[in-house]
């Protein structure tokens, strides 16, 4: 485990710093890997709506037998969903098979109709003005909203023109997508990073990256060890890695500290090798600003 295991929100309600994530989990072993994870010691949970599998990590959740209240539980607002977040919130809850979230968060600033286009007709602002309802109005069911995907701008916005400050902005975050201004704006305002995609996503150039390989063989582990162990070093930032092979979902759980130098090293690599694992671009909404990795 991380030598910090949970991350203050703004709440006060503490939220682990390693947690599972699911997207693009293929369907039939999201279950499975749930599963698994809860019951070798994890206690964050990262789902969605939009990855279409919310029912599976319930079942995983059942399936592990360890008590909900007992690990943290996180999922998203779809874009198609933003003109009705109460029920779209008692769906994800109803699919989950819980009573409660810790954290709801809005997947992406960009209402969307349900054939992906841009719903011009809803302000996400609006949305999450409907979010802040919700939170207030039913704390049994919702016990932190946050947001996805925002950048700067997005925040700059949001906060200027809302009562609640969002817990959470979760990014997708690694050494060739840092993200930094977004990291640095989010923590001045006391909103907790939670960093998806950590390795890049899936066969990703950095798990060959020669900086990342010799810093692994330094501290005789692999290069996705010291990738997530990158985001877990950094204070108000936590860190969802994504797997559904056991033995690699246990070798997620462990975080190794690492030297400031390294660190430097490590977030060097985006001046050599910049990309998203993420980058929608949707009709009608473009790429919502995010112009580059970094």
């Amino acid at each position: 485990m991380p030598i910090n295991s949970t991350i203050k929100l703004n709440t006060g309600a503490e939220m682990p710093t390693v947690g599972l994530g699911t997207w693009k989990s293929a369907p039939g072993e999201v279950e499975h890997a749930v599963e698994h994870a809860l019951r070798i010691g994890y206690k964050l949970l990262d789902t969605a709506t939009a990855y279409g599998n919310e029912a599976e990590v319930g079942k995983g959740i059942k399936a592990s037998g360890v008590p909900r209240e007992s690990f943290f539980l996180t999922t998203k607002l779809n874009n198609p969903d933003m003109g009705r977040p109460k029920e779209a919130l008692e769906h994800s809850l109803k699919q989950l098979d819980t009573p409660y979230l810790d954290l709801w968060l809005m997947h992406w600033p960009a209402p969307m109709t349900k054939n992906d286009k841009a719903d011009k007709s809803i302000d996400w602002l609006d949305t999450w003005h409907e979010m802040e309802k919700l939170y207030k109005a039913h704390p049994d069911k919702v016990k932190a909203i946050g947001v996805s995907n925002f950048s700067v701008e997005f925040l700059e916005r949001l906060l200027a023109n809302s009562e609640i400050v969002p817990a959470v902005n979760q990014i997708e975050l690694h050494p060739s997508c840092p993200q930094q201004a977004v990291v640095d704006f989010s923590v001045s305002k006391g909103i907790v990073v939670t960093a998806y995609s950590p390795l890049g996503s899936d066969n990703s150039p950095l798990l060959k990256n020669p900086v990342v390989n010799k810093i692994a063989e330094k501290y005789n582990v692999g290069p996705g060890t010291v990738l997530i162990s990158l985001q877990a070093n950094r204070p108000y930032v936590n860190v969802l890695p994504k797997s559904v092979k056991n033995e690699r979902i246990t070798q997620n759980l462990k975080v190794i500290g690492l030297t400031d130098e390294e660190i430097k090293e490590l977030n060097d690599i985006s001046k050599e090798s910049s990309f998203r694992a993420c980058h929608p671009n949707w009709t009608g909404w473009g790429n919502l600003g995010f112009t580059e990795a970094v």
